[in-house]
Protein backbone atom coordinates (compact mmCIF):
# COMPACT_ATOMS: atom_id res chain seq x y z
CA UNK A 1 0.00 0.00 0.00
CA UNK A 2 1.21 3.73 -0.82
CA UNK A 3 1.67 5.60 2.35
CA UNK A 4 3.56 8.60 0.27
CA UNK A 5 1.67 9.55 -2.58
CA UNK A 6 3.80 12.52 -3.51
CA UNK A 7 7.01 10.34 -3.77
CA UNK A 8 5.61 6.35 -4.36
CA UNK A 9 6.47 5.48 -0.92
CA UNK A 10 5.02 2.08 0.27
CA UNK A 11 4.08 0.49 3.71
CA UNK A 12 6.91 -1.86 2.84
CA UNK A 13 9.40 0.56 2.19
CA UNK A 14 9.03 2.52 5.58
CA UNK A 15 8.92 -1.11 7.72
CA UNK A 16 12.23 -1.96 5.86
CA UNK A 17 13.90 1.64 6.77
CA UNK A 18 12.53 0.74 10.48
CA UNK A 19 13.71 -2.22 11.10
CA UNK A 20 17.13 -1.32 9.52
CA UNK A 21 17.33 1.71 12.35
CA UNK A 22 15.12 4.82 11.54
CA UNK A 23 13.84 6.09 14.42
CA UNK A 24 12.34 9.46 13.97
CA UNK A 25 10.47 11.11 10.96
CA UNK A 26 13.21 12.44 10.31
CA UNK A 27 15.10 9.59 9.74
CA UNK A 28 12.30 8.09 6.90
CA UNK A 29 12.35 11.96 5.66
CA UNK A 30 16.54 11.64 4.37
CA UNK A 31 16.26 8.43 3.62
CA UNK A 32 13.08 7.37 2.21
CA UNK A 33 11.62 11.12 1.18
CA UNK A 34 8.32 10.33 2.74
CA UNK A 35 6.24 13.81 3.91
CA UNK A 36 8.49 15.75 2.18
CA UNK A 37 5.70 17.46 0.16
CA UNK A 38 2.50 17.81 1.18
CA UNK A 39 2.68 16.02 4.86
CA UNK A 40 -0.36 14.69 4.77
CA UNK A 41 0.99 11.18 5.30
CA UNK A 42 3.12 11.73 8.40
CA UNK A 43 1.09 10.91 10.93
CA UNK A 44 0.97 7.66 9.71
CA UNK A 45 4.27 7.36 8.30
CA UNK A 46 5.62 8.24 11.84
CA UNK A 47 2.72 5.23 12.79
CA UNK A 48 5.03 2.91 11.40
CA UNK A 49 7.99 3.66 14.19
CA UNK A 50 5.82 2.49 17.06
CA UNK A 51 6.50 -0.57 15.73
CA UNK A 52 10.52 -0.02 16.35
CA UNK A 53 11.40 -1.13 20.10
CA UNK A 54 14.16 0.88 20.00
CA UNK A 55 12.33 4.37 18.55
CA UNK A 56 11.92 6.61 21.73
CA UNK A 57 10.54 10.03 20.14
CA UNK A 58 8.67 10.71 17.04
CA UNK A 59 9.13 14.21 16.10
CA UNK A 60 7.02 15.55 13.04
CA UNK A 61 8.39 18.03 11.31
CA UNK A 62 6.85 18.93 7.85
CA UNK A 63 6.95 21.85 5.57
CA UNK A 64 3.36 22.81 4.37
CA UNK A 65 2.70 25.54 2.11
CA UNK A 66 -1.03 27.32 2.49
CA UNK A 67 -2.34 28.80 -1.09
CA UNK A 68 -5.32 31.64 -0.53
Amino acid sequence: MYVCICNAISDRQIQETVAAGATSLGDLQNQLGVATCCGCCAELASSYLSTNPTAAQTTITTQTSIQR
